[in-house]
């Protein structure tokens, strides 16, 4: 399948999609935190970073961050040689009051990992099929934080290892058009 784009936007963003098909290829230290530091300097509501990256690329923390994922979501991520999990505090570090952009900014983040990564010609597949209340507890995650999603990470593999279902799933989905994101006065007047 053939993205269609109606107007010019960086090779980053045109590329990048969430296959499945995982090499087992180790992603270094380095190429990790460089990702994480591009994620780092991504916007958030009075510079507060609420984002948290729990990272899972040994053969340990890996085994104990599938145990977290549904099982449809196990059966592919387990060839990923990185697994990370994304929180985010929900209160304001300085006054302690009820953040409301904290996931918005974590998503940024998010954005910002996922277009670093493919311009390092690596994958990325965030999940949000997996055990919240098993993440808390594997992870001591606090209470005062959201569980967003567990993200997969690595190179990308060969799809004849994937299931036959997950083949013909796997390739870039098309886009609505631009024209029904774009609301002139109220969400009815979507087109």
């Amino acid at each position: 399948m053939s993205r269609k784009f109606d107007y010019e936007i960086m090779s980053e963003i045109k590329e990048r999609w969430s296959p499945r098909a995982f090499d087992s290829k180790k992603v270094s230290r380095d190429e990790i935190m460089s990702l994480l530091e591009a994620a780092r300097f991504a916007p958030s509501c009075f510079n507060e970073q609420p984002w948290r990256f729990i990272i899972a690329d040994e053969e340990k923390t890996l085994q104990k961050m599938l145990s977290i994922l549904a099982p449809t979501n196990q059966e592919w991520a387990n060839k990923a040689p990185v697994l990370i999990l994304i929180a985010s505090k929900r209160t304001f570090t300085l006054n302690g009051k009820e953040n409301y952009w904290h996931m918005f900014d974590a998503g940024t983040a998010w954005g910002y990992f996922s277009l670093e990564a493919q311009r390092r010609g690596l994958i990325t597949h965030a999940m949000g099929g997996f055990n919240r209340e098993k993440a808390r507890e594997e992870f001591n995650v606090p209470d005062d934080y959201t569980i967003i999603t567990v993200i997969a990470l690595g190179y990308y593999g060969q799809k004849g290892d994937l299931s036959e279902d997950l083949q013909s799933r796997e390739h870039p989905e098309d886009r609505m058009k631009i024209s029904r994101l774009i609301l002139e006065d109220n969400l009815n007047s979507a087109k």
